[in-house]
């Protein structure tokens, strides 16, 4: 599973745990600047490779997927699920051997895990704050990747209908 994530200046608000009756305050910041975290991750292993980019296209995808086949052993291919993203179908796309791309069907965001990955680390660890500048949103993506778990990862990334029949 592939897929990359925008975090940025224009903060989120979630929801916040309270007593009853008061008013917890959370921070919105309005500026404009973003960084944007690609990530593929192994949900049966929990395994994961990412790079924090300062955009999303072609060139920076494809220095993640040579990222990616470093990581792949020698008798390892990976299937890459991931949406239909412009970089992810360009001809100057450059696709290691050790990958074949399984586009998901075009608006199908719920088909991919990682975005629940992306849910998780927004309300876990990105929401709720103010960044200063770029220096800072890429601390907090980095901060935010290392406190991820193959565990976690297992465990947010699951999809049973990826998994082998009698696999676990």
């Amino acid at each position: 599973m592939m897929d990359e994530m925008r975090l940025g200046q224009q903060g989120t608000l979630t929801n916040v745990w309270a007593p009853k009756g008061s008013r917890p305050t959370a921070v919105k910041q309005t500026r404009y600047e973003w960084v944007y975290l690609y990530a593929a991750v192994e949900p049966a292993t929990g395994e994961s490779v990412a790079l924090l980019a300062p955009n999303v296209n072609t060139d920076t995808f494809n220095v993640f997927l040579s990222m990616l086949a470093a990581e792949v052993k020698a008798d390892e291919h990976v299937v890459l699920i991931m949406d239909q993203a412009g970089w992810h179908k360009s001809r100057a796309l450059k696709l290691p051997e050790c990958v074949t791309v399984l586009l998901l069907p075009p608006y199908s965001p719920e088909l991919n895990p990682v975005e629940n990955l992306w849910h998780h680390l927004r309300s876990h660890h990105l929401s709720n704050r103010a960044y200063a500048d770029y220096d800072h949103l890429i601390d907090a993506g980095t901060d935010a990747w290392r406190q991820l778990t193959p565990e976690t990862i297992k465990s947010v990334c699951c999809c049973p209908y990826l998994e082998r029949a009698g696999q676990v």
